[in-house]
């Protein structure tokens, strides 16, 4: 009696996403694409700006704003300025919860593949160029939706 209880409670349950097994087939194709993330400091840039004006302020009056905002805001552009950082990385550095959004989203994609292990799960998804193709479509649009950043190729 207790085995039929169990086995319906399973059947009405959706099986859990194996997390780690996705998050290593999108940590292998980033790395095969060579997919890198812009990290904007932008925050930083405009702190740079502000204060290279105030400085100038106080030392030279309006012309010294001038000149202290323009050196600030140059010095704050440069801070700004994109820093990349692999995607493996940016996913493994996530919280659990967005890991787990992404792979529920992935595993929308891939929910009719039969694997054991990562290995075998990379191997199924590398073999096939449409599958390859759209985890890859949907690991772009969430870092480019969710996590408001920006994609680029190569080394």
């Amino acid at each position: 009696m207790l085995g039929l209880v169990v086995k319906c409670c399973l059947e009405a349950v959706n099986m859990p996403i194996n997390v780690d097994d996705i998050l290593r087939l999108l940590c292998h194709l980033s790395t095969e694409q060579k997919m890198k993330v812009a990290i904007k400091h932008s925050a930083r840039g405009a702190v740079a700006a502000g204060a290279g004006a105030f400085v100038g302020g106080l030392l030279g009056g309006p012309p010294g704003i001038a000149v202290g905002g323009a050196l600030g805001g140059v010095l704050g552009a440069w801070m700004a300025n994109g820093q990349f950082k692999p995607v493996p990385q940016i996913l493994m550095e996530m919280p659990l919860v967005q890991q787990q959004k992404l792979c529920e989203q992935i595993y929308a994609i891939i929910r009719n593949l039969d694997w054991t292990d990562a290995t075998q799960l990379i191997m199924l998804v590398s073999g096939n160029a449409a599958l390859q193709q759209r985890v890859a479509a949907a690991l772009i649009g969430y870092v480019t939706q969710e996590l408001k950043a920006e994609i680029q190729y190569g080394d």
